[in-house]
């Protein structure tokens, strides 16, 4: 074989993802493409980083927020579409027992003393660097899975586990995430999510106040003043977290401190595919469903976002986002009441969410 031929064979590996050595470890940006659709993703923390898709009118714009560099992923404090475990969300006290062991965690949250966990610790999923186990850029189903290898007592975590998040390209403008992951030794709680922060009008067109929303979740689980499950359920109909019907996502946010920030309880047979939330921009026409398999769904408005420079230069500010992020529910090692969020060598854990886009006129409401 020629000089030339072996360079080109190891770049053609090397845009792949499929490298060996000292370059594995490296921050890379993958793209998948199908007809009009076209995404980018990374290795630091199996991230989604941009969503490109028509609007009524035919025109693409990129519906995700993403840094203005890929090095502002490696000091991240917003999670722009990172995949956040071990277990995503809160942990009151960091700490958990677990077969009567209690197992303390590294503690990274409290709103005024960092006394409990969020997504995962201090060095979560999110904050390191994914292998990447297959990709097809092109095709019929472009897809890319990446996978990590958690040692036992990471950041406080039981067990050695293998988690596994993969984006694929689906039909016609869907795009489906699975998230698996495997307990090698010992029995573990895992809640693996996606962060993507979306604006469907565009990811630099502003508030996203006026997007109509509906949630088919007809309860929340109830939080205290740190933002943690209480245990309790609560009905939405007639708060302000009431979505049932389709409604603006300002319609009610000035009866909040600051936004939403909140677990749906979804509606639904618990383990099986159901319809978590619509979500609707106007200007655009952009629609985008969203189904899941999870038992929640924490949405959120982006509320702490202030000054994040984005791509293009963009800065993005409170409110400029929408997260739906499916999910167990929060601090569910800690309240018996929960579905289980344990995995076991002889139980692994399974995650799937389908996001669903497409287009309609303006209208002042969301059909299913």
């Amino acid at each position: 074989m020629s000089k030339i031929s072996v360079l080109l064979c190891l770049l053609f590996l090397s845009s792949s993802g499929f490298v060996n050595g000292s370059d594995e470890k490296k921050i890379r940006i993958y793209e998948l493409k199908k007809g009009d659709v076209s995404m980018k993703v990374t290795n630091w923390g199996a991230s989604l980083l941009s969503l490109l898709l028509p609007d009524k009118n035919g025109k693409l714009g990129d519906i995700v927020l993403e840094y203005y560099s890929i090095k502002d992923y490696t000091t991240n404090t917003t999670n722009f579409g990172a995949t956040v475990g071990r277990v995503a969300n809160r942990i009151r006290g960091a700490q958990f027992m677990l077969n009567g062991t209690v197992y303390k965690l590294v503690p990274n949250y409290g709103k005024t003393v960092k006394n409990s966990t969020i997504h995962g610790g201090a060095r979560g999923f999110a904050d390191v660097i994914w292998n990447v186990e297959r990709y097809q850029r092109e095709g019929n189903r472009p897809t890319i899975t990446f996978s990590y290898h958690s040692f036992d007592g990471e950041q406080g975590f039981p067990g050695d586990l293998i988690a596994t998040a993969t984006y694929t390209l689906l039909g016609k403008n869907q795009l489906g995430l699975t998230m698996k992951a495997r307990a090698l030794n010992k029995a573990t709680p895992v809640n693996l999510v996606n962060h993507a922060y979306w604006n469907l009008g565009n990811h630099n067109s502003g508030y996203i106040l006026g997007e109509d929303v509906q949630i088919f979740g007809s309860q929340i689980t109830a939080v205290d003043s740190e933002n943690i499950p209480t245990g309790e359920f609560t009905p939405v109909k007639g708060t302000p977290y009431d979505f049932l019907e389709p409604r603006t996502v300002g319609s009610r946010i000035n009866q909040l401190a600051t936004g939403y920030d909140i677990n749906y309880v979804l509606d639904g047979e618990k383990g099986k595919m159901k319809l978590a939330a619509i979500v609707h921009d106007n200007k655009s026409g952009r629609v985008m469903k969203v189904f899941t398999n999870a038992p929640g769904m924490q949405f959120y408005t982006a509320n702490s976002l202030k000054d994040v420079k984005g791509k293009g230069g963009v800065l993005y500010q409170a409110h400029d986002a929408l997260c739906v992020e499916t999910q167990a529910f929060p601090d569910s090692v800690n309240h018996p009441n929960f579905p289980s969020t344990i995995v076991t060598p002889d139980k692994p854990y399974y995650h799937h969410t389908i996001f669903k886009f497409s287009t309609k006129p303006c209208s002042s409401g969301v059909s299913t």
